[in-house]
């Protein structure tokens, strides 16, 4: 079987397949780089503030932190629902800690 060729995306940010989330700590704005894909539309996104923190879910979490997460859930959730191929889909699953819902 042969391998298919490599996507020069992939090989330019440092991953090896398509959906999978890389830190960038070298970047000067953007904290995290992903080469998306959604059916047969390719595009690289950069995504998530150099130096801010998400705020992934925790056992017995303040309603402060809890209230964060939903603020930003809320001020994003149109361009979240865009799905895989928008920067805030990427953000809310990867530094707010929804990766993988």
């Amino acid at each position: 079987m042969a391998k298919r060729p490599i996507d020069p995306r992939l090989k330019a940010i440092g991953v090896e397949d398509y959906n999978v989330p890389k830190r960038t700590p070298g970047h000067p704005t953007k904290s995290h780089v992903v080469v998306a894909k959604e059916g047969d539309e390719i595009k690289t996104i950069r995504f998530g503030e150099q130096g801010v923190r998400g705020n992934p879910p925790k056992d017995k979490e303040s309603e402060e932190y809890k209230a964060r997460r939903i603020a930003f859930y809320r001020r994003h959730e149109t361009d979240i629902k865009r799905g895989k191929l928008s920067a805030a889909w990427w953000a809310y699953h990867v530094k707010w800690g929804n990766y993988g819902a």
